[in-house]
């Protein structure tokens, strides 16, 4: 049995409400989890939180091999900003799914799944533990709940939206939104321009909103069920540790590494000019910022960031919450885990 099945067919589609057949004929396959999914482990929690070195731990109890659930982890060359496991951390447990592209390709969410999915079936394949490592929450969603991936792009239609945000605002598309969907425009931001344009392209396409299409995704597991374990900080310390972080990176050259990124591979992809603390020091070799500001803008993205990512954790009823507090002790906590979940 796969990782990860691939389904596809009217037994799939028939969950979503009143879908009509022309949402069908336009919906390519959705990915579905499987009850693997509930056999491998998953640890998680906010950036700067510790997880690398728990999951280290975690591997050794579990007799696991661990793939990143990072969705900045992937990129090459992107080491500094990123704290991707070190090269020593990686002969100690082996680690899948970290620098795999380069810093000016795209990946999207079905990507990643697909690769998880070959990663769990060779990992379980070789008689090891599964175990996920990481803080991307959309990946953890997805790996757990399937993801809906929705009609082929229309390339001429975004950009035909794309010109309409760039000459009357995308407050403009966000209104055009809310009428046809208005959960999906209550979600998203007006500026967030590129998910508001994939709604209204899915509108166009299959004439339901994409809110009822991603339904069947939003049911979850009982924690119970499955070992979705999250460390769960006190606030004060998690934003004592970014800041530590970033000060960290900084010192270690994290300007230098994005003006050597600039200067080798020109504009970065979308998805790898998001990574946290990169967008910021572009900015800064811009002469957009000074250095005191870019440091005071890092840390203060990464903080809401790890704000965010509890939302999701919060919001995903198949996780449980670890607590702890400096000083960490990461085989302690490891242990913890292998109780909590009775192992």
């Amino acid at each position: 049995m796969s990782f990860l099945a691939h389904a596809s067919g009217y037994s799939n589609i028939q969950r979503v409400p009143s879908l009509t057949l022309r949402a069908y004929n336009q919906i390519r396959c959705c990915h579905m989890p499987t009850p693997l999914t509930q056999q491998c482990w998953f640890l998680t929690g906010p950036t700067a939180g510790g997880k690398t070195g728990v999951g280290i731990e975690l591997a050794g109890l579990l007799g696991a091999e661990i793939v990143s659930l990072d969705s900045m982890a992937l990129y090459r060359e992107m080491d500094i900003g990123t704290a991707k496991p070190t090269p020593d951390e990686r002969r100690a447990v082996p680690h899948h799914l970290v620098d795999i592209i380069g810093p000016d390709e795209e990946y999207s969410l079905a990507q990643y799944v697909d690769a998880a999915s070959r990663c769990g079936e060779e990992i379980r394949g070789r008689g090891h533990e599964v175990l996920f490592v990481g803080g991307t929450p959309l990946y953890l969603k997805a790996l757990l709940r399937g993801i809906f991936e929705g009609p082929p792009a229309d390339w001429e239609f975004r950009r035909t939206l794309q010109q309409e945000a760039e000459h009357h605002g995308s407050e403009t598309l966000h209104r055009r939104l809310a009428e046809v969907d208005p959960v999906t425009a209550e979600r998203l931001h007006p500026n967030d321009t590129r998910r508001i344009v994939r709604a209204m392209e899915v509108h166009e396409k299959t004439g339901v909103p994409i809110s009822r299409l991603q339904q069947q995704f939003e049911v979850g597991t009982e924690r119970e069920d499955c070992r979705v374990l999250v460390l769960d900080w006190p606030r004060e310390q998690l934003v004592d540790r970014i800041d530590r972080r970033v000060d960290a990176m900084l010192a270690g050259g994290l300007v230098d590494e994005v003006r050597r990124l600039q200067s080798e591979h020109g504009r970065l992809s979308k998805t790898a000019r998001q990574a946290l603390g990169y967008r910021e020091v572009f900015d800064h070799l811009a002469d957009k910022t000074d250095l005191p500001t870019t440091v005071e803008l890092i840390k203060q993205h990464t903080r809401q960031f790890a704000k965010r990512q509890g939302t999701w954790f919060r919001s995903l009823s198949e996780c449980r919450f670890v607590p702890v507090c400096e000083p960490i002790d990461a085989a302690a906590v490891a242990r913890s885990i292998t109780r909590l979940a009775g192992r």
